[in-house]
């Protein structure tokens, strides 16, 4: 009986703690299709300002999922061969190299932008262009992909992996295919889903770096809610929201491991000599 009463306890905690974070994303959704926020569901439903969000922010909501794929690319390619690197090698120096990759996350994000102004600022095609923007995003998600990948290659014992596949006359690369990736499968997609995630939703960062020409989804959204309508502004959440979710799903989807087909799990390998 006790035990029953921790567990209802527990439960309409958790159910307290979603509501708090889920309520007003709900209602902010809910906003972007009343006719007259004010009013509320009263004034009736629409899909005016959905449309009106689409008209002045496309160029923004296509920039920033071009930004967030290709933020996603760079730390694919260079995060998860440097925490396979980490993860091999046990040296101060490697420990050295893992620290200094999470020191963006202790900068503000203001202080990382300013700090490429700097020193790239006075390249005019640089810092007029997208991949300006990139540059940071990547400066900032890169060590989100390095600490989920290495968090999980450092779990199983790679040192004897590597091993018994050097023995039998793997080379590096081979290795890292056959051994380090499928066995970072895990880590790989949690350190995409956080990529992905930040770099659509990144503010500070995106703020200090972007022109009138190069504007993405957070600041369109910060100018919608500053300057025009609350209705517009909540309908640009709407759009963001129906932006990100899918990318996140088809990141599971593709990550999830293939299932054998029932007639494969069926078929059950005879010793020899079996009849």
């Amino acid at each position: 009986m006790q035990r029953n009463g921790l567990f209802i306890a527990q439960l309409l905690f958790t159910l307290l703690v979603c509501a708090f974070m889920f309520v007003p994303v709900v209602l902010s959704v809910m906003a972007g299709f009343t006719a007259n926020y004010i009013r509320g569901f009263s004034s009736g439903l629409t899909l005016r300002w959905l449309f009106e969000v689409w008209g002045l922010y496309k160029d923004a909501i296509g920039l920033s999922l071009v930004i967030a794929l290709a933020c996603l690319a760079v730390t694919l390619i260079v995060g998860v061969p440097t925490a396979y690197f980490l993860a091999k090698a046990n040296h101060w120096t490697t420990r050295l190299v893992e620290e200094l990759l999470v020191t963006p996350l202790a900068v503000p994000g203001l202080a990382i932008a300013l700090g490429l102004i700097i020193t790239y600022g006075g390249i005019r095609e640089f810092r007029s262009h997208w991949t300006f923007i990139l540059v940071g995003h990547v400066l900032y998600t890169l060590p989100f992909m390095v600490r989920s990948v290495l968090a999980v290659l450092s779990s199983i014992d790679l040192k004897t992996l590597e091993e018994g596949a050097a023995s039998l006359g793997a080379s590096y690369w081979q290795r890292f295919f056959t051994i380090g990736l499928p066995n970072a499968r895990s880590g790989i997609v949690a350190g995409a889903l956080m990529v992905l995630t930040l770099s659509v939703g990144e503010f500070n960062i995106t703020w200090m770096l972007h022109t009138p020409i190069n504007k993405t989804v957070p600041v369109g959204l910060a100018d919608s809610y500053a300057s025009m309508r609350i209705e517009i502004g909540s309908a640009y959440t709407t759009v963001f929201l129906l932006m990100i979710v899918p990318l996140l799903l088809l990141i599971q989807y593709i990550a999830e491991p293939a299932r054998p087909s029932r007639a494969k799990a069926a078929v059950v390998p005879q010793p020899a000599g079996s009849t």
